[in-house]
C-alpha cells in the first residue's frame, strides 16, 4: 500500500541554508507550526516536578477541581469508577458466588434484636459481623443500613473502658456511659430503633476476622503486580456485605445507607463510588483534601493519581451525601472539598443533597453530635417517617465477647483461607479470567479490547493528548548534506511536565515520521554532528525521525537512578504517582500527541530499541490508531521478572492483565514486530493477531539497529 505524501515541493539542497528557507521547509514537513518563535524561551523551562519529591498520603493539601460540565463530569467520573475497581483489583469482578449466611446467636433487647452472620465472600474467606433489626414497628421492608467499623482498637467489639468513657462524658462528646465506653454498638443500636436493619461487619484483620492480618498480607511485591491488596479484600468484602444485606426479607433494597468513620469512612465513600445500590451515604470524619487514608486498607496502587478523596466522593453525585469533619485532617472540609462536591451536585440540579459540618471542638470521633448529624441525614433521606427530635436514647450493651460469631457450635470453617491461600485463589481466578478474554473469533476483539483495554489506560495513561494538552518551544539548525536539526521541549499543560526532543530530517519532502525512542535518548540519533548510520536510511527512504529525552533517561546514556518507593507498602507511593515505566510511556504518548495533533502527521511509525523496547510496546498499546506499525526489541522482558517495587520496570496489575504479552496485543490490528523473545511463546499475542487478521512477526533473537530499520520500513511499505 502507498505512504501518504504530505509535501511534495523540492527544495535547493546546494549552499547554506537560510533560517528563513528553514522555517519555510520545515513548516511544509508539518514539523513546526507556522506560529512558532524560534529560539523563543520566554516562558522559563521549570524541572519537570516528577523528578521532586513524590506525592504522598500525608500532603497537607491535596487539591481537585471539578468539571464545568455535567456532560464532562459523567466522562470523568465513568474513567473515576474504572480507576477504583481496577486499583482495587476488581476489573473483572471476581465470581460473587451465592451468599450462605449463617445467621445465630439472637440476643433479644426489647425493641432490637442482635444477630450473629458468617458467610465466605471469596471461597474460604469469611466475612462477619452482628446484625441489628428492629422489633415492635411496623411491618413491610425495612431500610437497610451497612456500617463499617473503621480503626478502632478491636473494631467491631471496642471498648473504651471506664477512664476514656469518662473524659468523653466530661468533654460533652457523649451523653451516657454506655454511649461513652461502647460508640459503635451505639450507632447500631440507635439505627435500629429508628426502623432500619444494620448490618456492622468487621475489617479484615480485626474482631472476628483474624484469618489475615490487617496490615502485613499484601505488602509484597508480587501482590501488586497481580494487584492483590488490603483495600481491595476489604473493598470486595463490602459489596459481598451489600449482597447480603438487600438479600434478606425485611430490607428494602430501595432504601440503603452507608455510614463509618475513619476508616470505615473510606470504605462508605469506596463502596458507594462503585455500586449504585446505596441510597445515601454518610462517610464520617474521612473526606478531606488533607490527609487521604494512613493505612494499607485506604490505599493501593493507581488509587489518587491525579485526583483525592472528594473526587470519589464526588462519585455518589446525586445521592444524599452527608459528612462530618473534627479537629484532624477533616478540619477545613466546609471551605477545602464541600464548594467542589457542590459543584458537582449542582451539575444536578442537586447542591442540596450534600452536605458537610466540621465540628473542631473535637478530635477525631464518631461521637453523639457526629451521630447525630448522621442520624438527621438518613432520617431525611431513607423516609423513616420518625417525630423529630431523633434523639440518641441510653440503651444496654452487649459484652465484646457475647458478640463473636465464633462459639463452640459455630466454630471457623476448616476451609478458612491463610493470606497465601487466598492469594493463590486469586491469582487463579486472575488467570482462568484473563485467559477467557483472549479472543478465539473476531467478535470477541471487542470486549478483550475493553477489559484490558480499560485497565491499561489505569495502569499507563489513558491515552494520546490532544492539541490543546501540549505546548512546543522549539529551534531549527542545518546539519551537513542537508540535513536538518529541530530541538525543542514539549510541555504538558497544567501538569509542568517537560519533554526534550530533537528530529532529523531532509529539506526536501517526506513521507512520513519515525518516533524512535532509546534509553539514551535523543543524542541516539547521532554520531557526532551526522544522523547514525540506521538513522540516516530512514532520513534517506523520505522519514522525518525522531527521538526525546524520556524521564530519566539521555544525556547519551541509560539513566539506572531508581524510583524513590515507600518501602512498607509500594501503595503508599503509587497510589499518588505513576510507577517510572508509566510515566516513561507516558512521555512517549506525548510525543506521539505533538506529531500526530499539533504537527498534524497522519503517517507515523514508532520504534523501539535496547531497554525503551518494552516502553515503546506498552506505548503503542494505547496509542490505538494514531500508529502506522511498531517494531520494538523486548529483550526477553517479562514482568514476572520484575523482584522489588523500586525498579525501574515494576508495573503494578501487569501480570494480571497477561504482562507484556497480553498488553501488548492491545496494538493490534497494527503491523508489530517483535524481536528479543528468547523463550517467551507470547501466545496473547499470536492469537490475537490471529483473530484479528493482521500482521504480526517475532524473532527470538535481538536484531541490530539497521535489521530493526529494516523491519520498520518493511512494514511502512506493505501499509
Amino acid at each position: 500500500m502507498a505512504t501518504t505524501v504530505w509535501f511534495k515541493t523540492t527544495f535547493a539542497t546546494k549552499g547554506t541554508t537560510s533560517m528563513r528557507h528553514l522555517s519555510v521547509c520545515l513548516i511544509g514537513l508539518g514539523l513546526v507550526t507556522g506560529t512558532t518563535e524560534f529560539g523563543n524561551t520566554a516562558e522559563p523551562d521549570g524541572k519537570d516536578p516528577r523528578v521532586g519529591p513524590p506525592r504522598t498520603l500525608r500532603d497537607a493539601y491535596h487539591p481537585w477541581k471539578p468539571p464545568k460540565t455535567r456532560a464532562e463530569w459523567e466522562r470523568r467520573a465513568g474513567h473515576l469508577r474504572s480507576r477504583l475497581l481496577v486499583s482495587n483489583g476488581l476489573w473483572p469482578m471476581p465470581p460473587r458466588q451465592e451468599i450462605k449466611a449463617v445467621v445465630h446467636g439472637r440476643i433479644d433487647r426489647g425493641d432490637y434484636t442482635i444477630e450473629k452472620v458468617m458467610f465466605a465472600s471469596h471461597p474460604g474467606h469469611y466475612v462477619t459481623g452482628n446484625l441489628y433489626r428492629p422489633r415492635g414497628k411496623t411491618s413491610g421492608r425495612r431500610p437497610g443500613i451497612l456500617s463499617p467499623h473503621g480503626h478502632w482498637a478491636q473494631g467491631r467489639f471496642y471498648d473504651a473502658g471506664a477512664a476514656k468513657a469518662q473524659q468523653q462524658l466530661g468533654n460533652g462528646a457523649e451523653r451516657t456511659m454506655a454511649g461513652a465506653r461502647f460508640p459503635l454498638q451505639a450507632r447500631m443500636v440507635q439505627l435500629a430503633r429508628m426502623g432500619c436493619v444494620v448490618f456492622h461487619y468487621d475489617m479484615v484483620g480485626y474482631a472476628d476476622s483474624r484469618v489475615i492480618d490487617h496490615r502485613q498480607a499484601f505488602t509484597d511485591p508480587v501482590s501488586g503486580l497481580w494487584l492483590q491488596n488490603s483495600m481491595g479484600l476489604q473493598t470486595f468484602n463490602s459489596l459481598r456485605a451489600l449482597d447480603f444485606l438487600v438479600s434478606l426479607p425485611d430490607v428494602d433494597p430501595a432504601r440503603i445507607g452507608v455510614t463509618g468513620a475513619s476508616g470505615g469512612g473510606t470504605q462508605t465513600f469506596m463502596l458507594c463510588a462503585i455500586d449504585p445500590r446505596p441510597a445515601v451515604a454518610f462517610p464520617a470524619v474521612m473526606v478531606s483534601t488533607g490527609m487521604q487514608g494512613g493505612c494499607v486498607c485506604e490505599n493501593a496502587d493507581y488509587l489518587r493519581i491525579g485526583i483525592n478523596n472528594i473526587a470519589i466522593a464526588a462519585l455518589c453525585a446525586p445521592r444524599p451525601l452527608g459528612l462530618s469533619g473534627a479537629d484532624d485532617w477533616t478540619i477545613e472540609i466546609e471551605s477545602k472539598g464541600l464548594p467542589e462536591l457542590r459543584t458537582v451536585y449542582g451539575l444536578y440540579g442537586k447542591s442540596d443533597l450534600v452536605r458537610a459540618q466540621a465540628l473542631p471542638r473535637f478530635k477525631h470521633n464518631y461521637n453523639r453530635h457526629s451521630r447525630q448529624m448522621m442520624y438527621e441525614w438518613f432520617h431525611a433521606h431513607l423516609g423513616l417517617e420518625l417525630s423529630p427530635p431523633i434523639v440518641e436514647q441510653d440503651f444496654w450493651p452487649v459484652p465484646p465477647a457475647d458478640l463473636s460469631v465464633f462459639d463452640k457450635q459455630h466454630a471457623l470453617p476448616d476451609d478458612a483461607r491463610d493470606a497465601s491461600q487466598l492469594k493463590a485463589y486469586l491469582t487463579d481466578v486472575a488467570r482462568s479470567q484473563f485467559q477467557r478474554l483472549v479472543p478465539q473469533q473476531a467478535d470477541d476483539l471487542r470486549e478483550f479490547r475493553r477489559v484490558v483495554g480499560t485497565a491499561a489506560q489505569v495502569l499507563l495513561d489513558e491515552g494520546v493528548p490532544g492539541q490543546e494538552a501540549l505546548r512546543i518551544t522549539e529551534e531549527e539548525t542545518a546539519l551537513k548534506n542537508g540535513i536538518m536539526q529541530i530541538q525543542g521541549v514539549i510541555h504538558r499543560q497544567g501538569t509542568g511536565e517537560r519533554l526534550p526532543y530533537r528530529v532529523l530530517a531532509a529539506n526536501r519532502g517526506v513521507q512520513g515520521v519515525v518516533l524512535w525512542f532509546d534509553p539514551r535518548g535523543q543524542t541516539h540519533l547521532l554520531q557526532g554532528q551526522q544522523p547514525e548510520a540506521a538513522v540516516a536510511k530512514l532520513i534517506e527512504r523520505g522519514f522525518a525521525v525522531v527521538s526525546a529525552d524520556l524521564l530519566l533517561t539521555g544525556s547519551g546514556k541509560a539513566s539506572k537512578q531508581r524510583p524513590e518507593v515507600n518501602t512498607a507498602y509500594q501503595g503508599y507511593t503509587f497510589g499518588y504517582n505513576r510507577p517510572l515505566l508509566a510515566n516513561r510511556v507516558r512521555d512517549i504518548l506525548t510525543v506521539i500527541g505533538a506529531a500526530v495533533h499539533v504537527k498534524g502527521n497522519t503517517n507515523v511509525h514508532i520504534l523501539g530499541t535496547g531497554e525503551a523496547g518494552p516502553w515503546t510496546l506498552l506505548a503503542a498499546a494505547i496509542a490505538g490508531d494514531k500508529l502506522r506499525s511498531v517494531v520494538a526489541d523486548i529483550h526477553q522482558f517479562e514482568f514476572d521478572q520484575v523482584a522489588q517495587t523500586n525498579d525501574p520496570m515494576y508495573l503494578p496489575g501487569a501480570l494480571k492483565y497477561g504482562g507484556l504479552d497480553g498488553l501488548a496485543s492491545l496494538i493490534a490490528p497494527r503491523p508489530l514486530t517483535v524481536t528479543g523473545t528468547g523463550q517467551q511463546r507470547l501466545t496473547t499475542l499470536k492469537q490475537v493477531y490471529a483473530v484479528a487478521n493482521a500482521r504480526f512477526q517475532a524473532e527470538s533473537d535481538s536484531q541490530s539497529r539497521e535489521r530493526m530499520v529494516g523491519y520498520l520500513l518493511e512494514s511502512a511499505v506493505d501499509r
